[in-house]
């Protein structure tokens, strides 16, 4: 069974990056945050304001280890997913995990440019919004390093260099 998580802040395009991936690759995808609102019923946003982050992150971590993947799967994690309980390690004991890496400016100018707004980010915009960024990204850091792949620049973010990078990880 061959899965790679793509695992990173919000805004990075592990959705894109995920649906580009698995075509070049051949292999299925699954957005693991489409599988929790299919499982909900409800949206992320509406699931985290009534249930609170605690329960969220339970379920989220719950619906990370007991979904049932392809045989070869390109995964989209949520943001926030390899930062709590043993998700981080659980991925890199099942798969390969890619760390899409941004810069805190690269990530706001993203977002702030983005069709979906984010709750979390609700009315922060331009220095407020970098600082809030690289206060999470402080936090989230020691997580996210831990992927066998740490693509870190914006080159790196083409399906053909990070199928590189993960054929010479081995």
């Amino acid at each position: 069974m061959s899965l790679i998580f793509l695992v990173g802040f919000m805004g990075c395009g592990k959705t894109t990056m995920g649906r580009k991936l698995s075509n070049a690759l051949g292999y299925e995808f699954v957005d693991l945050d489409h599988q929790f609102e299919e499982n909900a019923g409800i949206s992320i946003a509406e699931y985290f304001s009534k249930n609170g982050e605690d329960a969220f992150r339970e379920q989220e971590s719950k619906i990370l280890k007991e979904t049932h993947y392809p045989q070869n799967a390109v995964i989209s994690t949520g943001g926030g997913l390899p930062c709590f309980f043993d998700n981080m390690d659980w991925m890199n004991a099942n798969g390969q995990t890619v760390y899409m890496k941004l810069t805190p400016k690269m990530l706001a100018s993203r977002l702030e440019n983005a069709k979906t707004p984010r709750p979390v980010l609700q009315g922060r915009k331009g220095q407020d919004l970098v600082d809030f960024i690289e206060s999470k990204l402080a936090e989230r850091e020691p997580h996210y390093s831990k992927a066998s792949i740490v693509a870190e620049s914006f080159a790196d973010l083409t399906p053909e260099n990070i199928m590189y990078l993960l054929a010479t990880n081995k």
